[in-house]
């Protein structure tokens, strides 16, 4: 037997549940159980104490591949996940709190995004059409609580782009009967009481209280804020961000519609407050909403009135018979996310904030690397750990600059929530260098390093010009030459939102339809 199948990498112990641990195991059993090799063996250890924290029931795009991959049907998925169809986020309220303040970062590109950039060209016009409006039709669907594809189109297929909203705890009560009981994934329910292995070297097993020891050849972390084995085990310090983002609390609750027949947001609602932001997301059965804040910025008492003040002007519902869910959080992530044998993901490699649904698509951006570069043998797990960190050190950092976007462009100056967020010492100098640069260019792919953005320009753009930013373009004779190419691209669009909008039925209908299959 040679050395290279001595080591080789073929137990994935992962430890830790919910959304990120099953969308893990759903997503490297599904690359390598059952093939060629049919070595590779996965195991989720689940305590039974521990409950899904849920903070965010948004997803992106991204995970229409993700679910395709595993193996779930779409029909499966937004039936019992009480999922409905998300277009992108609506604003309000963020740039300077007026009636008419509000604008889209829709899930579509603008029009001609790989071949042109209409920025300069709807400038001349920005009084009249908002930039959204002016280059995607998403926004206009979204006015309309629209579905993004018609009864007759197939499972993961799409007029516009859309993600989901669902409930996290069926959600990740879904995967893990598809896991187990297609994907061959072994689950084990049980606590885990040792880490087997010294902190300088690799983890051997876990002990667990009625199982006993479990080997395996890479541990992926899944234990959420715990972080079990990445934090606790191996001291990998916790970068602490709250000196850009400020926001560390959140108050949740389950809000019901007034009646079944009630229209169904296609978008989550992202509505400014005075020391945070409101997010508002319907789900078929429910809405489910949330004031996310800084702690240093209000009370929680303060919190809860502000929460029941919104929840009170956009329903029916008698806000005492509500009690909101507590969650407390640091922003910020590991300093690395791979050391030795083990790789954190999810809460346990870091969070951030809710703002742009950023947590799920992290978890399957790693789960995608991890199932997709699975190192062959432990020889070769360092080069792959390296490159690894590389990667999510600068996402995390990307992800950290488009959300500070969104406080740095406002113009509120009714709370020193606002204020402080604006001020140079929070803002990182990354993100200072790109408005700098983007005063006098719109943002285009050649600004962003990575040919994968998290954001890419596109959504910088929805939220620049959405807030307000304007950009002082040199126009040069090749821009001028697409002139007559930028105006034919916006009647396009005119058109298209016509006809879409027409001929899309609403969400609910869409959900309904699709509930009576």
């Amino acid at each position: 037997m040679s050395d290279v199948t001595k080591q080789a990498i073929n137990d994935i112990v992962i430890v830790g549940g919910g959304s990120a641990g099953w969308l893990l195991a759903g997503l490297i059993a599904s690359e390598h159980i059952g093939s060629y090799h049919k070595d590779v063996r996965v195991t989720l250890i689940e305590s039974p104490d521990v409950k899904t924290v849920g903070v965010g029931e948004g997803t992106w795009p991204t995970m229409r591949s993700t679910l395709q991959k595993i193996g779930i049907s779409e029909t499966d998925f937004l039936l019992q996940c009480s999922a409905s169809f998300k277009q992108g986020t609506k604003f309000v309220g963020w740039l300077d709190g007026d009636a008419a303040d509000s604008y889209y970062h829709p899930f579509s590109v603008p029009a001609g995004y790989t071949d042109i950039n209409l920025v300069p060209f709807w400038q001349q016009h920005r009084d009249q059409v908002s930039f959204a409006n002016a280059v995607t039709v998403q926004g206009y669907v979204c006015d309309e609580n629209l579905a993004p594809k018609q009864k007759e189109t197939p499972d993961y297929a799409y007029v516009v782009n859309y993600g989901y909203h669902l409930d996290a705890g069926k959600f990740a009560k879904l995967l893990k009967e598809h896991c187990t009981t297609r994907l061959g994934v072994r689950h084990v329910v049980d606590h885990v009481t040792g880490i087997n292995g010294d902190p300088d070297s690799d983890i051997r097993s876990l002990s667990t209280a009625d199982g006993g020891d479990i080997e395996g050849d890479l541990f992926v972390d899944c234990t959420g804020f715990a972080a079990l084995l990445l934090g606790q085990h191996y001291q990998i310090p916790y970068l602490d961000k709250k000196n850009i983002l400020f926001n560390d609390s959140a108050l949740a609750v389950q809000v019901p519609y007034a009646s079944v027949s009630d229209p169904i947001a296609s978008q989550t609602i992202s509505t400014a407050q005075s020391a945070g932001w409101i997010w508002d997301i319907g789900l078929t059965s429910r809405r489910g909403i949330g004031y996310t804040y800084s702690s240093q910025h209000s009370t929680d008492e303060e919190a809860g009135e502000t929460l029941k003040r919104y929840i009170g002007a956009t329903s029916s519902v008698a806000t005492d018979s509500l009690e909101p869910r507590k969650i407390a959080f640091k922003p910020g992530h590991r300093k690395k996310f791979w050391h030795r044998n083990c790789v954190a993901v999810g809460m346990a490699a870091g969070f951030l904030e809710p703002l742009e649904a950023s947590a799920l698509v992290l978890v399957e951006l790693a789960g995608k690397i991890i199932s997709e570069e699975l190192p062959a043998n432990r020889d070769v797990m360092d080069i792959v750990a390296k490159r690894y960190n590389e990667t999510f050190q600068y996402r995390w950092d990307r992800v950290i600059d488009f959300l500070k976007l969104h406080y740095v462009l406002s113009k509120r100056t009714d709370s020193d929530y606002w204020v402080d967020n604006r001020r140079s010492e929070s803002v990182p100098d990354s993100l200072k260098e790109l408005l700098a640069l983007w005063q006098y260019h719109a943002p285009e792919h050649r600004d962003l390093s990575q040919v994968d953005e998290v954001f890419s320009a596109a959504s910088y753009q929805y939220v620049l010009y959405g807030m307000g930013f304007e950009t002082q373009a040199r126009v040069t004779a090749r821009q001028s030459s697409y002139s007559e190419k930028a105006h034919k691209l916006f009647q396009e669009n005119s058109n298209k939102a016509n006809k879409v909008v027409a001929n899309l039925p609403g969400n609910r209908k869409l959900l309904n339809a699709i509930g009576r299959q």
